[in-house]
């Protein structure tokens, strides 16, 4: 844990110069166009750094010298102990340069700097040990033959894996994509969000450093409907993996499609019901972790408990409990180490989050807390933690991800309502059950359609299970063994042996 102050951290950023240039083929340069966008802080309002925007062409270049990279083989049939070196090297970079990487996240996205620093650095270099270290222990097959002939299953890297990313957790989503895509074998194209690109810019060059072939790790940055279509589209292109909204992730599934029928992963929004009963045990631990289940990186979390289901007859006392620790979530500058909210990641994502919040008024919720912009004479993008009661599931805040600091409670009588509640909505990424009832947990667990189930706490888990959706949160299933076969194909090799 750094010992900076909120002083320290702004001299730091005043004294950095993001490098702003796509890599390509090993090296920064400017996108073919010419053309180039500013990066904002959310803090202020104020450019960071002029990027380049990449399109058509640089998605046209950087697919070339990916399937070259890859046909090289320099990299993709490198002995799997060969790829682990490198991915340990680099991981080991990460961690060097945690607190640069840490202050491009911050200043990038709004994100508190403990935060970034503590949580998603960590997290980042965790996934890259992870993936380095379990490429070369992962074994092929042998199929049940008879004495004539043999079997052999083999896995093998895909070979150009586009990965789209998306602003909330820049690095930490990049390391999730890109990891076990690179100890596959695979060569990555990297097209991290136009509102967060500075660390995975910063990436690729770390990634040169550690030994990684020109070629196989490049980074586009630019906007979706322009470079990020291109990849979708490219026939060159074998798989298509994705983190970000419902709607786009859809587009990319079509394009995959209209092209060549391209792999997807896609790990796409969520709704999430936070479930508590009656029996939850100690209310002030619930109410505390159901507070940072929504507030928690200013809300913009794919997973956010933003549904809280309660059981009526304990509801009126655990809204209370939340209200007194939502408090202490005000949001503050994201440099300084002592706030636990930041900014928003921009002006138009505030003004969504208001128009949610405006919505839900007009159909009826109760305002309990919070509810209008704050901290705005600097220019910042802030909004403070926001609690709504007497919600229902006909309300658009109970359907439609809010993707900020904005909790919606909604009451319930009996394990079958809570259920039907939290399974009647499109998405289905997470969700959580309290109580001490084991019986009453598992068979809750089980009968809620969620890619993830968290049974009194919220949020966990580690490397070792994977992370992904269903319904309409998607098909992508990061971290743990399972990403790793989302980027091999297999492959069966059928030998005929003499009779002798």
């Amino acid at each position: 844990m750094s010992e900076h102050t909120f002083a320290d951290w702004r001299a730091l950023s005043e004294g950095l110069q993001p490098e702003g240039r796509a890599f390509i083929r090993g090296r920064y340069c400017e996108a073919a166009s010419g053309d180039r966008f500013a990066t904002l802080n959310p803090a202020n309002g104020l450019p960071l750094a002029l990027v380049a925007s990449c399109d058509e062409q640089d998605a046209e270049l950087a697919v070339g010298h990916a399937r070259a990279a890859f046909r090289r083989g320099d990299w993709s049939a490198l002995a799997p102990a060969g790829r682990k070196a490198v991915l340990l090297r680099l991981a080991g970079l990460v961690e060097r340069h945690a607190e640069e990487l840490a202050l491009l996240d911050s200043l990038d996205m709004g994100k508190p700097i403990s935060n970034s620093l503590n949580v998603d650095l960590p997290a980042a270099v965790r996934c890259l040990r992870w993936n380095a270290e379990a490429i070369d222990k992962v074994y092929g097959e042998v199929a049940p033959t008879g004495p004539d002939s043999l079997g052999l299953v083999t896995r093998e890297p895909l070979g150009v894996v586009a990965a789209l990313v998306p602003w909330n957790f820049p690095l930490m989503m990049a390391c999730w994509k890109i990891a076990p895509a690179l100890a596959a074998g695979n060569a990555v194209i990297l097209k991290p969000s136009e509102k967060s690109p500075l660390s995975a810019i910063r990436l690729a060059a770390l990634a040169r450093e550690a030994g990684l072939p020109d070629g196989i790790l490049q980074v586009l940055p630019g906007y979706g409907h322009t470079v990020g279509k291109a990849l979708a589209l490219h026939p060159e292109v074998d798989a298509l993996a994705f983190t970000g909204s419902t709607r786009v992730g859809k587009l990319l599934t079509r394009y995959a499609g209209e092209s060549n029928l391209k792999r997807t992963f896609m790990e796409c929004g969520g709704k999430s019901a936070n479930i508590v009963f009656a029996d939850a045990g100690d209310l002030d631990r619930v109410a505390r972790e159901a507070a940072q289940a929504i507030f928690y990186n200013q809300g913009e979390v794919c997973i956010a408990g933003s549904r809280l289901l309660v059981e009526n007859t304990i509801k009126e006392e655990l809204v209370e409990r939340i209200l007194h620790h939502a408090r202490a979530w005000q949001p503050g500058h994201p440099l300084d180490p002592q706030s636990p909210m930041g900014a928003i990641v921009d002006a138009a994502q505030l003004d969504g989050i208001c128009g949610h919040v405006h919505k839900a008024l007009a159909q009826g919720a109760r305002l309990r807390l919070g509810g209008e912009p704050v901290l705005t004479d600097g220019g910042g993008c802030y909004f403070p933690p926001t609690v709504f009661d007497q919600v229902h599931n006909g309300m658009a805040l109970a359907r439609e991800e809010v993707f900020g600091p904005v909790l919606a409670v909604i009451g319930f009588d009996g394990a079958d309502e809570a259920v039907a509640i939290a399974n009647d909505s499109p998405y289905g990424l997470a969700a959580a059950v309290w109580t001490q009832n084991l019986d009453l947990a598992l068979t809750t667990a089980r009968r809620l359609e969620s890619g993830q189930v968290f049974v009194n706490n919220y949020a966990g888990g580690d490397m070792t299970v994977p992370f992904g959706g269903v319904k309409q949160s998607g098909n992508g299933r990061d971290k743990s063994l399972h990403a790793l076969a989302e980027y091999s194909q297999l492959k069966t090799t059928w030998i005929a042996l003499s009779a002798g």
